[in-house]
């Protein structure tokens, strides 16, 4: 049974909420739903916050669409006095392709995203979570074979359960918290796969350079991301590691690549990769004494 969506600025979850819904309301967002070809703008405007209510509270859109027509401080606070229809609603998510909408979600919250100025070995948080869709998979059943061609997959959460969906990528400034991208990645990948992905496309867009330091909860934690993170990325990899983590393990998979010595400026390489490397031992260590230090806590 759903729960009522009963605004509370009090919380911290509201007004999160409350900042993005104020986001979608201004001029940036709106050039970025014409660039899509969405209109009328102020329609379409209303879509989204309905859509981002239900994502946010992990609800139904048609749900949160009966809280929208019984609750006047819900309209109020997504700023939209009349609520559109639910078949409405559901014609313009239709008028997208999967890709398509994709595209179109990933702009505008991409367009949340401010600059922040680019210092030296800055320090990026990164986080994943899932995104459900609304298909009535009661009504209709979804095989794997009927997902081939799809760009949404069926996924398996903690939160959400079993789910059709895709997989969303926040990536953070710290300490200013300032949004620097949002990346979208079709089906339900695990964490761990997509720690490539995200690297790659960070680097492209030059949002990550050598020497950053980027952290990872334990979903992203395998031996191996931690020598491509320093080796090939450059970058201090600190992924939350777990219970059963052994430091020494991350260490000797860690070394310098062969081709190194060939190079003209090997030696420069190798004083770049013992700096990351301390760097990455240091972090790590104070990682291990945290985990040790909570569970004395908890015991």
């Amino acid at each position: 049974m759903n729960t009522p969506i009963i605004v509370d600025t009090t919380e911290p979850k509201w007004l999160l909420l409350g900042q993005v819904i104020e986001i979608t309301t201004s001029r940036v967002v709106k050039q970025a739903m014409a660039r899509r070809g969405v209109l009328p703008v102020g329609k379409a405007g209303a879509i989204i916050r309905i859509l981002f209510l239900s994502m946010f509270f992990s609800t139904d859109i048609s749900y949160v669409v009966k809280e929208l027509e019984k609750r006047s401080s819900l309209r109020s606070f997504i700023h939209s006095s009349e609520i559109p229809s639910l078949s409405t609603i559901y014609q313009f998510i239709s008028s997208f392709s999967e890709e398509q909408f994709i595209f179109f979600i990933s702009d505008i919250l991409n367009s949340m995203c401010k600059k922040s100025n680019r210092r030296r070995n800055r320090t990026i948080i990164i986080d994943g979570s899932a995104i459900t869709l609304d298909l009535n998979s009661f009504r209709r059943k979804f095989r794997k074979i009927d997902l081939l061609k799809k760009d949404y997959r069926w996924g398996f959460s903690n939160t959400h359960g079993y789910y059709l969906g895709f997989k969303l990528s926040l990536i953070i400034d710290y300490p200013s918290l300032i949004p620097l991208s949002v990346l979208i990645h079709p089906g339900s990948p695990n964490d761990s796969k997509l720690f490539i992905e995200i690297l790659e496309e960070l680097k492209s867009r030059r949002i990550i350079q050598n020497g950053d330091k980027l952290i990872f909860d334990k979903g992203y934690f395998s031996a191996r991301n931690y020598q491509l993170g320093i080796l090939k990325y450059k970058i201090v990899p600190i992924i939350f590691p777990r219970k059963n983590f052994k430091i020494e393990k991350a260490y000797s998979r860690i070394c310098y690549p062969l081709s190194v010595f060939s190079r003209h400026d090997g030696k420069k390489v190798m004083k770049e990769f013992k700096i990351l490397l301390a760097r990455f031992k240091n972090e790590l260590l104070r990682w291990i004494d945290y985990i040790l230090t909570s569970q004395y806590l908890s015991a």
